[in-house]
């Protein structure tokens, strides 16, 4: 008998230890004044689903590692020193594309001419759907629609939000599905993206606009580029900027940031159409993963083309991780398990 206690004893023991070492509990706090959905692990400020009225989309803004440091840029809506000032449209982290029977809904901002606006969709935020705090779940619905607010696409995302004492995940499906003939034609715009913080970019080697200490946009020849040390890799062991246009079951990008290592890594899923697929990071800030990118970035590829009748839907999932000194052996363990 005291052996049999011992044994449950030591059983409740090893769960309580193994839950206290697993995911923390996720809370969100919703706000519909302030047009935003905050969303906390283990008690600490993770992210914030946002849909202000002055935005062509909605994102996750801001985004924070577990010890509480912000992984995206601040500009353009909460502008820090030092940034760069260029495409407004790159804030948080979105989800869109360039070309959607020929209107572009990826660079799409307050910066665009009202002249030029037909040009360019927008993604309307609907409601929130659910809140599942005890599966991290939150579900969203928008609608894809031109100038005339004419609906080309319903989309329903479910984002699955997770984290341990120091990690931080966000897993991402969005079902978009057509309200008239929709096409979707290969383009580098897209579609899942990130806007990181300045430590997360490669060091600057020419003239660019930055914002200078007083938040002023300024021309800056040389720019220090103390704490700024970047760096990407993808899944074939290829570095750097080189990573660009190249197809690849995941992309990490490291850096140090105030003492800090940290890893952020955007995984492809492999039910997706053309896994795996295209990246589009750039050295400037831009991490981005694109499932239609097709010739625009690799010449021999076969063409991208997705039609889409009324009634008919695609989907896309994709996985963003933010840890620490991930090794290619952690990361390929993760995308093993993104079924």
């Amino acid at each position: 008998m005291r052996k049999i206690c011992i044994l449950t004893i030591s059983l409740v023991l090893f769960a309580t230890c193994l839950f206290a070492a697993g995911n923390e509990k996720v809370t969100f706090k919703n706000d519909e004044k302030g047009k935003k959905v905050e969303v906390y692990v283990g008690g600490k400020l993770f992210t914030a689903f946002i849909y202000p009225d002055n935005m062509e989309k909605q994102v996750l803004y801001p985004i924070m590692t577990a010890s509480g440091k912000i992984i995206t840029r601040g500009y353009p809506m909460n502008p820090r020193p030092f940034e760069r000032t260029d495409h407004p449209h790159h804030v948080g982290m979105w989800f869109n594309f360039g070309d959607v029977n020929g209107l572009d809904f990826w660079n799409n901002s307050f910066a665009i001419k009202q002249a030029d606006k037909p040009k360019y969709g927008t993604v309307k935020f609907q409601k929130i759907v659910s809140e599942n705090p005890n599966k991290g779940e939150l579900i969203t619905s928008a609608e894809w629609v031109d100038i005339n607010n004419k609906v080309l696409l319903d989309e329903v995302s479910t984002y699955i939000f997770s984290g341990t004492d120091n990690q931080r995940i966000v897993e991402r499906t969005s079902k978009l599905t057509a309200k008239q003939q929709v096409t979707f034609t290969e383009n580098k715009e897209g579609m899942i993206g990130l806007r990181v913080d300045r430590a997360f970019e490669e060091p600057a080697t020419k003239a660019e606009k930055f914002l200078d200490a007083k938040g002023i946009e300024t021309e800056v020849p040389v720019l220090n580029n103390d704490g700024v040390n970047g760096v990407y890799r993808n899944a074939e062991g290829i570095k750097g900027g080189a990573v660009w246009g190249k197809r690849s079951p995941w992309v990490a990008l490291r850096a140090e940031k105030e003492k800090e290592v940290i890893t952020i890594v955007i995984l492809d899923n492999p039910k997706n159409p053309n896994y795996p697929a295209w990246s589009h990071a750039r050295g400037y800030g831009l991490f981005a993963t694109n499932s239609l990118g097709g010739r625009n970035f690799d010449k021999a590829a076969a063409e991208v083309k997705v039609v889409l009748q009324p009634g008919e839907s695609i989907v896309f999932k994709y996985k963003v991780v933010i840890g620490g000194d991930l090794s290619d052996a952690d990361i390929n363990e993760i995308a093993t398990n993104f079924k």
